[in-house]
């Protein structure tokens, strides 16, 4: 299958999961057209953790040179007791971990991720660029899509992929849902390393989780910066006020918290208070492909971030799609192998994370000691509980040869 550039591949949304997907199909010598509704490709929030499942992908992409130097490899992740302040169960991520799943575990910034996938873009003759592209209008006719955006815009291609996220724009073409509330709100940041103090092993993640409430510990940008994410559940929410800020507020969090032990309060005193990101998902849906159009990322499987996969399942979209482009005599019969594939991959992981959720949020006192005790009783190399979602190998060995 072989386009032109005057019938690329649309590709809406120039986060993440949109740069790797344009990567990954012009690997295969595919024309590729980004469009972007922000006036700029920039990335918001802090941290991500970036499992073997999505350094696999950016291995093959090229992208792990880039932010080699400036991401973090730590040595475990680390679950424990925001009240008691004692650990309860660790992963080992050393040399172990990549033996058996053929890549790191990293953790970085966002915006330095972005900002790798941007420039190998950016530098690849088959990629095209385009800010101020808020996508209103997508329509198939025959083997062309036409995209129109609030600009005025209109771009033709022989494809589009929806890969604007959770509030997609291209989502209503396949499913009249909305996104789910899930009642908990997320504080984030990162503060300078120098201000970091008494909190442990600086080469580990950290997760502290109680009732309805965690905080998530780690170093990003060499070691320069600790990204903080605190996370609870508020008792304010009522669906009326969903849309407003007058529920899970930096209040709220104070007394949610109130009670933890001294390292989760030290914590709490340097989160960033100015801004709140309510947590959604959606329920999976069945089918998000139709001829020529496609989703992928959180504009098909957005997710709860419990496991740390909603960008990893993005990467592992964009791999599949290109693998499928490449070996499929049309862009039908592509889009609808990477749908069958990455439905049920997707939707997995999407309950797992709202399981997850439950887990280490768990308010009765019969289920956090069943949960404590089975963690206490696995080794720091048992993987048994990461295998499904780090261990994806439907991609990895498919390594590019063509510069």
């Amino acid at each position: 299958m072989g386009n032109s550039k005057s019938n690329p591949f649309i590709v809406v949304g120039g986060g993440i999961g949109g740069l790797a997907t344009a990567l990954g199909l012009a690997q295969n010598n595919q024309y590729v057209k980004v469009l972007e509704q922000a006036p700029g490709f920039l990335e918001i929030g802090a941290g991500i953790q970036l499992a073997a499942n999505a350094t696999n992908v950016l291995q093959r992409l090229g992208v792990m040179e880039r932010i080699h130097d400036i991401a973090v490899f730590p040595k475990r992740l680390v679950l424990m007791d925001a009240f008691t302040g004692e650990e309860l169960s660790a992963l080992d991520l050393g040399d172990v971990y990549k033996e058996r799943y053929g890549a790191p575990y990293i953790v970085l910034h966002r915006s330095d991720l972005h900002k790798a996938l941007y420039e190998a873009c950016l530098e690849n003759p088959y990629i095209e660029l385009h800010t101020d592209h808020s996508i209103v209008k997508t329509e198939q006719d025959g083997e062309q899509v036409t995209v129109t955006a609030a600009n005025g815009n209109v771009h033709t291609g022989m494809a589009v992929v929806g890969a604007d996220g959770i509030w997609s724009k291209v989502r209503p073409l396949f499913s009249d849902d909305e996104p789910v509330c899930s009642e908990y709100v997320a504080y984030r940041g990162a503060i300078p390393m120098e201000e970091v103090t008494n909190i442990g092993n600086l080469d580990d993640v950290y997760m502290w989780i109680g009732p309805n409430l965690h905080l998530v510990q780690y170093p990003v940008r060499r070691g320069e910066l600790y990204n903080q994410v605190v996370v609870f559940k508020s008792k304010q929410y009522r669906k009326e006020i969903e849309k407003t800020d007058d529920w899970g507020t930096p209040e709220e969090m104070d007394e949610v918290f109130s009670g933890t032990c001294e390292l989760v309060q030290t914590a709490i005193s340097f989160i960033q208070r100015q801004r709140r990101w309510p947590m959604y998902d959606r329920v999976p849906i069945n089918d998000w492909t139709d001829g020529r159009v496609t989703l992928l990322g959180d504009a098909a499987h957005p997710m709860l971030q419990y496991l740390a996969q909603g960008g990893c399942q993005a990467l592992e979209d964009a791999a599949y799609l290109a693998d499928m482009v490449e070996e499929s005599s049309t862009v039908e019969e592509a889009f609808k192998k990477y749908q069958e594939e990455r439905i049920p991959r997707t939707a997995y992981v999407q309950n797992s994370a709202r399981m997850w959720g439950e887990i280490i949020h768990a308010e009765q006192p019969e289920t956090i000691l069943l949960r404590n005790t089975i963690f206490e009783n696995r080794t720091s190399q048992d993987f048994t509980f990461i295998d499904q979602f780090h261990g994806y190998k439907n991609y990895k060995t498919k390594v590019n040869n063509k510069g």
